[in-house]
């Protein structure tokens, strides 16, 4: 990766393929750093006594090591595979996946542009990395928030070409939460009415809100928004509407929030 530095520093998390597997430890390859290769003795590869390295690591696999030690004179890099539990493992490996996606996409970005990968990394990378703290955050909060690509100082026709491509490739996060709504109300014009205050609970600029029947009186209540906050307080005003719109013609609503499993 051209943004990339030299050398990881001692503490990092690096992504590595074995290459090599020895009674006295295991060879890595830094997938993230060009040409650098690691060293994992044998007291790093577990916790305990290993007797065989090879039960642990295998040539070919992928794994997530902290860096130990770096000399940058001879190169050597000492990595530990045993300081790295599963959801650090879990959470560097996603970020690695979303940094490789990001490069293909800043790659289509200078492709629009008539830039090499390497020419858009000058021209933008190395500017929404420095805003962003990475490239895939970059991209994803251009999808999200298109005016933060303002404060980068990138050129319009750089900007114009990222949130292009951000929009068309990037899945933005969210969250759902539902339950059951029971609506109900008498007189001969009660369905109509029912109707009509449902509808209202569906209008939302925030998120989207989706009102299924199931049954009668209830109905499935979903909402799809960024993050929980948001989708809470969207399922509270919804339900809010439905029940003070079907109040005006003496019916009544009450929710239930479905139960986890």
């Amino acid at each position: 990766m051209p943004h990339k530095a030299e050398f990881p520093q001692v503490g990092d998390l690096v992504v590595c393929s074995v290459e090599n597997v020895k009674n006295f430890g295991a060879f890595v390859k830094l997938d993230e750093y060009e040409g650098r290769e690691g060293f994992i003795h044998v007291r790093d590869v577990a916790t305990g006594w290993v007797k065989y390295v090879r039960d642990h690591v295998r040539e070919g696999q992928k794994i997530v090591c902290k860096v130990q030690g770096v000399d940058r004179e001879k190169g050597h890099i000492d990595l530990s595979l045993k300081q790295v539990n599963d959801h650090q493992r879990r959470e560097k490996i996603q970020d690695w996946k979303n940094e490789k996606k990001a490069e293909k996409l800043l790659e289509i970005v200078g492709q629009k542009m008539g830039k090499s990968l390497e020419e858009s990394y000058d021209s933008a990378g190395e500017m929404l990395i420095e805003e962003y703290g990475a490239l895939y955050s970059a991209f994803e909060e251009a999808a999200i928030n298109p005016e933060s690509l303002k404060e980068t100082g990138l050129d319009k026709k750089w900007m114009a070409a990222v949130l292009e491509v951000a929009k068309e490739n990037i899945q933005l996060p969210s969250v759902m939460i539902d339950g059951t709504l029971d609506v109900s109300c008498p007189g001969p014009d009660g369905v109509d009415h029912v109707k009509k205050a449902l509808a209202t609970g569906m209008e939302s600029d925030e998120s989207e809100i989706n009102i299924s029947y199931v049954g009668a009186p209830k109905y499935r209540v979903t909402v799809t928004a960024e993050d929980y906050k948001i989708a809470e307080e969207e399922l509270k005003e919804s339900v809010d509407r439905v029940a003070a719109a079907v109040a005006k013609f003496g019916g009544s609503a009450s929710f239930k929030r479905k139960e986890e499993k």
